[in-house]
C-alpha cells in the first residue's frame, strides 16, 4: 500500500550555497527523517498566501505537519508584545493558521511541532506565555526534561509512559483554545502536548521536538491516522467545521 503522504510547512529565510546567496524555502532535515522513519512520504509545502492555496495544497495530502520555528506575532491572540517575545513573521503565521484552518475543516490528521502546538491553540482561540525560563539548553541547545501524558487521551495511546523530549522553546500554552485539551504536562506543569478530542480525525500537537530526537512514536500516530486517510482516497469532508468555531484572528 502506498504510504501517506505528509506535507510539512516550511519557511522562507535567507541562505547561502556555493556562490549564491538569495532567500530560500527551508526546513531542518529532522522533520522529513522523523517522517520516513515513521512510514510515511514526506512533502515539503512552501509557504503561499491565498486561503484557496491553504485548502487546494490540504486536499491534496494524507496528513500536515506544522513545524517549529519563530515565535507567533501576540496581536493573533490579543496581546501586547513582551519585550523577550522574537520579531514578527506574519507571512508565516497567515499561510499556516490557512493551513491548520483547512486540515481541521477537511479532517486532515493535523500534528503541530513547539510553534505548530501554538498555533493550533491560537487558531481555536487560545493564548500563549510569551516567556518562560529553563526550556532550552541555552542558545541553540536542546534540553531533555520528562512529559508525563494525561491518561485516556491520543497522546497516552502513543506514548503511554512518561518520556524524557528534547526541548527547546521559551513561550507555551496558557489559556486553551475552544474544544482543545491538555494531553500531557513538564514537572513544573507547563502544558507539552494538547489536542482537539472528538473531531474524527487526529489533531494533536506537542511542545517539544520529536525530530531531534529518536523516538518516532508520535510521528507514527500521525502517520496511522494518514494511511486511514489515504485509503479512503482523501475523501474528508469538504466544508466540516471545527469542534471549535473560534475564529482566526485577523491582523489589523
Amino acid at each position: 500500500m502506498p504510504r501517506p503522504v505528509i506535507g510539512i510547512s516550511t519557511y522562507q529565510d535567507p541562505a547561502r550555497w556555493g556562490v549564491w546567496e538569495m532567500p530560500a524555502v527551508l526546513l531542518p532535515a529532522g522533520y522529513p527523517r522523523l517522517v520516513r522513519a515513521a512510514g510515511g512520504l514526506a512533502v515539503l509545502l512552501p509557504p503561499d498566501d491565498a486561503q484557496d492555496a491553504a485548502r487546494d495544497t490540504v486536499a491534496a495530502l494524507d496528513g500536515l505537519v506544522i513545524a517549529g520555528g519563530a515565535d507567533i506575532e501576540p496581536a493573533r491572540y490579543g496581546a501586547v508584545a513582551d519585550p523577550r517575545t522574537g520579531p514578527p513573521a506574519r507571512e508565516r503565521d497567515t499561510w499556516e493558521l490557512a493551513l491548520i484552518r483547512a486540515a481541521i475543516e477537511r479532517q486532515v490528521p493535523l500534528l503541530g511541532i513547539c510553534r505548530g502546538m501554538q498555533l493550533l491553540n491560537v487558531a481555536l482561540g487560545g493564548t500563549l506565555h510569551q516567556h518562560l525560563d529553563d526550556h532550552t539548553g541555552g542558545p541553540g541547545v536542546f534540553t531533555g526534561h520528562p512529559v508525563t501524558p494525561v491518561p485516556g487521551t491520543a497522546y497516552a495511546h502513543a506514548v503511554p509512559e512518561t518520556a524524557v523530549v528534547p526541548a527547546y522553546h521559551h513561550q507555551a500554552v496558557d489559556r486553551l483554545g475552544a474544544g482543545l485539551v491538555a494531553s500531557a504536562h513538564a514537572p513544573d506543569g507547563t502544558v507539552e502536548a494538547l489536542e482537539l478530542p472528538g473531531h474524527g480525525s487526529l489533531v494533536l500537537g506537542v511542545q517539544w521536538h520529536p525530530e531531534a530526537g529518536e523516538d518516532t512514536r508520535v510521528m507514527a500516530a500521525l502517520v496511522r491516522a494518514a494511511g486511514g486517510r489515504a485509503a479512503g482516497g482523501r475523501t474528508g469532508p469538504p466544508d466540516a467545521r471545527p469542534a471549535a468555531e473560534a475564529p482566526v484572528r485577523a491582523m489589523s
